[in-house]
């Protein structure tokens, strides 16, 4: 993993628009929802940050934490949230850098525990996740499960 650079949005402000274009291309969320996102933790509004794995100048990876995943569950918060790497980069070890990088920042900031919803079973618990509970999603009918990281 030598010839990754992980970086949180702060470390490079310049990199807002192309992460929040990267972001937007991986989960359809509209662009200028991740914009302000990041404008608020650029500019110190909250301490929930967008961090990315990069391969030179390219993003490979990347996570945010936001207050809620669109989920019923408004008093289980932070979230991370749009967890991706690239297919290609995919079995490196680049999202558990990651979420590991989030937890241990927010927790530096006394922010404990954080959440996640996901589909996936068995991989979040590598990282040191727990299972919670299951969530209804905005505009869902199937539930989703909910990790927490104390």
């Amino acid at each position: 993993m030598g010839e990754f650079t992980f970086i949180t949005l702060r470390d490079d402000p310049s990199l807002k628009d192309m992460a929040a274009e990267w972001f937007h291309s991986k989960w359809g969320i509209p662009k200028n929802a991740y914009l302000e996102c990041m404008e608020r933790y650029l500019n110190r509004e909250t301490e929930y940050g967008w961090y990315l794995c990069m391969d030179g100048d390219k993003i490979i990876g990347g996570l945010g934490v936001i207050e809620n995943d669109f989920h019923d569950r408004k008093d289980l918060f932070p979230n991370i949230c749009a967890v991706y790497t690239e297919e290609k980069d995919r079995r490196k070890g680049i999202a558990g850098h990651l979420l590991e990088m989030a937890v241990n920042d927010l927790k530096a900031k006394d922010i404990s525990p954080v959440y996640l919803v996901t589909d996936h079973t068995g991989f979040y618990e590598k990282y040191g996740w727990d299972f919670l509970c299951m969530v209804q999603g905005e505009g869902e009918t199937d539930l989703m499960r909910m990790y927490i990281h104390r």
